[in-house]
């Protein structure tokens, strides 16, 4: 059976920050942990599935693994953390005292004010099929965050470095005695950082990043296909404190085409015919994506019929291919008819009918078998 997406299973989207991502497993884990729901093994299997996502989203290098190539990437790296029991619960319990008796933003990671890496990014790109097949470099803006050139991302005035905080001495946590109960939160003074700005910057406002529109140019190899993921290292939000910037990801969207339809490395297309040309054969010219060939149609071709055009379909970004053009033929029935024309068609009728089984096997087969059902039926 195939895994549900982690994304899915904790209800976020594919942009999320971390603290989203651990905001909406904390609050999951919590409604299915098995202490909570003794007996309940559907509750159980998904308080497992709900940790194998977290872990694997927790963790940047994990995570970027799973964006590029989905569960393969990342299949035997979750349930590494202690022995396969996926995150430890405890932490989820911090966060909850630490919300309950004042500490605000979450639990802190420990980490103090050191720097973090900036959220990745999607950009959805929508090309024509030719510029797909051909590839193409385009030029997009995206809105971003990147860091304050007023303060060099430190967010204090002047691009002076944070102080350390004075209540947690740097920790991002502080210990509350509350009754029996002896519990670290996060530091109410730097919310988990473990420094403060002092002379905040007056650009940013101490958050050491803005948000600006960047231009950015997107080489396209060719051969993308709906789907397809383009991955810019390092576009994507600035870090917090100095950290590396996330990740951009363009995602690949093709147009719907006024000729052809493609199937991997298959291009498809209807030709219409007339049905002279259909019974007596001939050629035509068909469009392909490098120019016209000439299409032979056989005799007494029906319609339905594929007709394939060698080494005229696609190449794919790992260079496999090309494929092959497949042309359906549609035998088009002839309208608005003169009264001379449609006497010249009686007349052709007229003479076919006379060997009706020689020239319409398969119209006079089906006649047949339409009588000897009335007959068993007796209608």
């Amino acid at each position: 059976m195939a895994k549900r997406d982690y994304y899915e299973t904790l209800g976020v989207a594919r942009n999320a920050s971390e603290s989203e991502i651990k905001k909406a497993y904390r609050k999951l884990a919590m409604k299915y942990h098995p202490d909570r729901n003794a007996g309940d093994k559907k509750a159980e299997e998904t308080f497992k599935a709900l940790s194998e996502a977290y872990e694997v989203l927790s963790d940047n290098q994990k995570r970027a693994a799973y964006d590029q190539f989905g569960h393969a990437g990342v299949d035997g790296m979750a349930g590494a953390r202690a022995g396969g029991g996926g995150p430890n619960f405890s932490d989820i319990f911090g966060d909850i005292f630490g919300d309950i008796f004042g500490g605000g933003g979450g639990r802190a990671s420990g980490r103090g004010g050191h720097a973090e890496q900036g959220a990745d990014l999607r950009y959805n790109l929508e090309l024509s099929l030719e510029d797909a097949i051909q590839g193409k470099t385009v030029q997009i803006r995206i809105p971003t965050l990147v860091n304050c050139g007023e303060c060099q991302g430190s967010g204090a005035k002047g691009g002076a470095a944070p102080k350390t905080c004075n209540t947690c001495s740097g920790v991002g946590q502080v210990r509350m005695q509350q009754g029996f109960f002896s519990i670290q939160q996060t530091c109410p003074t730097c919310r988990g950082r473990g420094s403060v700005v002092v002379d905040p910057c007056l650009k940013c406002r101490g958050k050491g990043r803005i948000q600006e529109q960047k231009t950015l140019s997107v080489h396209v190899p060719p051969g993308v296909d709906n789907g397809d993921r383009i991955r810019l290292t390092g576009e994507g939000e600035a870090g917090i404190h100095g950290g590396p910037a996330g990740d951009l990801y363009v995602q690949v969207a093709i147009r719907a085409h006024t000729i052809f339809i493609r199937e991997g490395t298959d291009l498809y297309c209807d030709v219409p015919i007339g049905f002279t040309m259909a019974a007596l054969g001939g050629e035509l010219d068909v469009p392909t994506l490098s120019g016209r060939v000439k299409l032979k149609i056989p005799i007494e071709t029906q319609t339905g019929r594929v007709l394939r055009v060698k080494g005229k379909g696609v190449k794919t970004v790992r260079g496999q291919g090309p494929g092959d053009l497949l042309c359906r033929v549609v035998v088009e029935t002839p309208v608005n008819l003169s009264k001379q024309q449609k006497e010249l068609l009686q007349a052709l009728d007229q003479s076919l009918l006379e060997k009706s089984r020689h020239h319409n096997p398969q119209s006079d087969s089906w006649l047949q078998r339409v009588k000897h059902f009335f007959e068993e039926m007796k209608f």
